[in-house]
């Protein structure tokens, strides 16, 4: 099913289904140009793109986040691009993410080419001006926290504030774009300065 959409005006539509997961596959394959997530009820949710300066944030923490891997051979950073099949049956695309090299070690060639059954170890979400903060809070608690990412940074440069998720259950404001961030246990040695976040 390839999907028109005339204007370019911010939109989120939920499609119908429910569809499966081979079914979601063919329909990004379909679909191209359309940041589309599968929701746990096998619904289609598809998005707008963000607007320049949340894609410049989101490019950042992906950038760190491929240095690092690189440097320590932990394993390797994505960007907004890529999806996960989760337990819960949602395919979600965080903004950034990092997975461990031996849970990518283990994957087969055919899961390189499609939206893997793995979890991150840690995925970062960056609200943009279009996001409802209401909603991202609900998508890290029930959506990456409970299907087992170890840690996840929820960044609001509006109001210059990141929630950090733990694996506890265990949630932590930080007040200010002056501070850095740490990977923690998770990512080990891995720091990262929010003041890059301003303009």
């Amino acid at each position: 099913m390839i999907v028109d959409i005339p204007d370019q005006k911010a939109f989120e539509i939920q499609m119908m289904g429910p569809y499966t997961h081979r079914e979601f596959d063919q329909f990004c394959a379909q679909n191209p140009k359309l940041r589309a997530e599968l929701e746990p009820d096998g619904k289609i949710s598809i998005m707008s793109p963000v607007h320049l300066l949340s894609a410049s944030q989101e490019n950042l923490f992906s950038t760190y986040l491929t240095l690092y891997g690189i440097e320590t051979g932990l394993g390797e950073a994505f960007n907004s691009n890529a999806a996960f099949s989760l337990p819960n049956g949602a395919v979600r695309a965080p903004d950034a993410s990092f997975v461990y090299a031996a849970k990518l070690a283990a994957m087969s060639e055919e899961e390189w080419s499609s939206f893997p059954n793995i979890v991150p170890e840690f995925i970062v979400e960056v609200r943009s001006d279009s996001d409802r903060l209401s909603q991202l809070k609900k998508k890290m608690a029930d959506t990456w926290m409970a299907n087992g990412v170890h840690l996840g940074w929820l960044v609001d440069p509006m109001s210059e504030i990141v929630y950090l998720y733990r694996q506890d259950g265990s949630v932590e404001e930080v007040h200010g774009f002056d501070q850095e961030l740490s990977g923690e246990d998770v990512l080990p040695g891995f720091v990262f300065k929010l003041s890059l976040l301003r303009r």
